[in-house]
């Protein structure tokens, strides 16, 4: 049985997830997508798409969270860029050893508060661990901030920082991905929705490297229909 997230859809529930998966997933326009749908017989304005994708996509994010696998305890954390509203932003992205996802975060500026806000957004998921190890650039805020969130016991005492580029190399193939799918965009129109939208993205290249489990393509559709409520 449906949930309230789809009531009053002018569109069934697991037509609306087939789009926002498809879209997030694959190298794909809302153009694209809606040319798809009219193939099957069904008219969809790209503009719908779009305004699924940013419903749901934060909604999936969120939902997703509490059946992503523990990631290990040795951390490795980067910044790549992003486009919004004509302006390069900051996507803060840090994955274990295993380059599993750990956490995300859009940010206007690279500076000690936003570099802040996202280690403690890191620390406070439920899937992540208190970090032995965490491998940065040499960017000097880091080295600050780790010190200060140590005596902040916000961060164990016995956390290690690295400062190795050759290691962050995991962490920079995974920005890969997700640049692959931002690039056709050309950039976003808002704070707002390039968070929604990454958001979505991101969850679903965790579910692409297994962070939920091993699941063939029909075996993940279930489960977004599961978390999303849609019988």
């Amino acid at each position: 049985m449906e949930n309230n997230l789809f009531k009053w859809k002018h569109f069934e529930s697991h037509l609306i997830m087939l789009c926002v998966r498809w879209y997030l997933k694959y190298p794909l326009s809302f153009r694209q997508l809606s040319e798809m749908m009219a193939e099957r017989g069904l008219s969809v304005h790209h503009t719908t798409i779009m305004r699924w994708v940013q419903q749901y996509s934060p909604i999936l994010n969120r939902k997703i969270q509490k059946h992503l696998n523990p990631t290990n305890d040795s951390w490795r954390v980067d910044e790549t860029y992003i486009k919004i509203k004509g302006k390069w932003c900051y996507l803060y992205r840090a994955v274990d050893s295993r380059g599993d996802t750990i956490e995300f975060w859009i940010s206007e500026k690279r500076d000690k508060k936003s570099t802040k806000y996202f280690f403690k957004k890191a620390l406070k998921a439920s899937h992540n661990m208190m970090p032995r190890v965490i491998t940065t650039d040499k960017y000097y805020t880091y080295e600050v901030l780790i010190d200060e969130l140590k005596y902040g016991s916000i961060l164990s005492c016995k956390t290690q920082h690295r400062q190795v580029k050759y290691l962050n190399n995991i962490v920079e193939q995974d920005h890969r991905f997700i640049k692959r799918k931002v690039k056709p965009m050309l950039g976003f129109k808002s704070f707002k929705t390039a968070c929604s939208t990454i958001a979505g993205i991101e969850t679903m290249h965790m579910l692409h490297k297994n962070q939920a489990g091993v699941m063939t393509p029909i075996e993940e559709m279930e489960f977004i229909h599961r978390v999303m409520n849609i019988g």
